[in-house]
């Protein structure tokens, strides 16, 4: 892994193939969250992958937050790599569709995400609908921790990894970590991530119009278990209808939203898909 930096964010580069994937993370994520995928690459290929600013060490990188920022930031790291494919998982698959509409790239994957999602009732409490959908990933981001063995421990505690550990997961989790001993915390900045999530739930109509406009084919990849790994996806069947003559439409069996990234198996099935 080659560390850069892009305006001021991290930026790690996986590979050293000449044909170029630039990746985006999710919303509590980091660029650790690819690094999976990223060893299951063929040799021909490498993936960039950024830490968006208020997560991972672009943690200090200043607001104001909201998808179309780190849309903009996305096409900063495109235009030094000159990728020929553009990805995002959960938020950043939405981050992905509205850089994707204002640059042409070879090819979009989205990887459980990048629909529009239906609009809240106007009395909706957006802070409090986000942190019933995000559940432990809101809930940290206020909490300290004693050492890394603890925050470690209350990963292997989330629904999503029960049974499905591994390294990979284990670089995730403790990159994210700052902070003195005793009192460590996740290197997202909570404002950032509730920015963010209020962007989502309110613009709906915005993301459908960038999808409409981005020329390059889409691929949209899916789980079919949810953040807590239960039954239900985090993108139905519903949500992917009315995009059904735009999107090539793929579930990746076997897997939740964190582990289609994690999980040997299905990070060996995105890779293939990102380079096909």
């Amino acid at each position: 892994m080659d560390i850069d930096s892009v305006n001021g964010l991290r930026v790690a580069r996986f590979g050293t193939g000449e044909r170029t994937i630039v990746a985006v993370h999710g919303i509590t994520a980091s660029l650790m969250a690819w690094q999976a995928v990223a060893r299951r690459l063929p040799d021909d290929w490498s993936l960039v992958a950024m830490d968006l600013r208020g997560r991972g060490h672009s943690r200090e990188l200043p607001g104001p937050y909201g998808l179309p920022r780190h849309a903009q930031d996305v096409l900063a790291v495109a235009e030094r790599y000159r990728p020929e494919v553009l990805t995002g998982h959960s938020m950043g698959a939405f981050v992905a569709v509205l850089a994707a509409a204002e640059r042409a790239f070879g090819r979009v994957v989205l990887v459980d995400g990048g629909l529009p999602m239906p609009p809240l009732p106007p009395e909706a409490d957006v802070d409090a609908v986000m942190e019933e959908t995000l559940g432990p990933a809101i809930a940290r981001l206020g909490l300290t921790f004693p050492d890394e063995d603890a925050y470690v421990g209350f990963f292997k505690r989330h629904p999503a990894f029960a049974g499905g550990w591994n390294q990979d997961a284990e670089d995730y989790v403790t990159y994210d970590l700052v902070g003195p001993e005793g009192a460590l915390r996740s290197r997202a900045v909570e404002e950032a991530v509730r920015q963010d999530g209020r962007w989502l739930r309110t613009q709906g109509e915005a993301l459908a119009g960038a999808l409409e406009s981005v020329s390059a084919p889409i691929t949209l990849l899916r789980a079919p278990r949810g953040l807590l790994d239960q039954p239900a996806p985090f993108v139905p069947d519903a949500l992917v209808a009315p995009w059904a003559s735009r999107v090539t439409d793929e579930i990746v069996d076997d897997c939740n939203h964190y582990t289609i990234l994690l999980d040997p198996r299905c990070a060996a099935l995105v890779a293939d898909r990102l380079t096909a």
